[in-house]
């Protein structure tokens, strides 16, 4: 009885591994067959193949000249009362571009814009215990916006500061 029955299951899993191949094989045959007449019916009639729609190009012309506005009524100030820790003096408007807690890091951005060329320093904030990176300091707002304007190239974050 064991041998009999190991001998139909054998017979079963050989019909259905021969049976499946074939199929496959020849269905994809008649399929690239089908497709390779298609070529050969398209390429024996002289009709041109489907023709794809011409694009026409955008032609960029550059700005002759940029005009920047430096809206010096609505510039926003903020007023604090601040000590100059590292430098020579505060100006009534002044331009920060870093605020930190760390004394540390305040003073690596302060000699990364002295090496830079500007007149930084650094001006501590007591009421929120705060160290601001000053890049430039002036008299008179419009000046002062102006650097802001200039500044926000590389710190976006840069903002003013009215001494109290």
């Amino acid at each position: 009885m064991k041998k009999s029955f190991v001998l139909c299951v054998g017979l079963c899993a050989a019909l259905v591994f021969s049976s499946c191949g074939s199929s496959k094989e020849s269905a994809y045959k008649k399929a690239y067959e089908k497709a390779k007449n298609q070529e050969q019916n398209q390429m024996a009639d002289d009709t041109p193949p489907t023709s794809t729609p011409v694009v026409t190009p955008i032609v960029e012309t550059p700005a002759t000249q940029t005009t920047v506005v430096d809206n010096v009524d609505n510039a926003t100030v903020r007023q604090e009362s601040v000590t100059v820790v590292n430098g020579a003096g505060l100006k009534d408007y002044s331009v920060v571009v870093g605020s930190f807690s760390l004394r540390a890091n305040a003073d690596g951005l302060c000699n990364t814009l002295r090496t830079a060329g500007y007149e930084a320093q650094v001006a501590f904030n007591a009421d929120r215990g705060m160290y601001r990176v000053i890049a430039s300091t002036f008299a008179q707002k419009p000046d002062a916006v102006h650097s802001r304007n200039q500044f926000r190239s590389k710190y976006p974050d840069a903002w003013l500061l009215f001494k109290k």
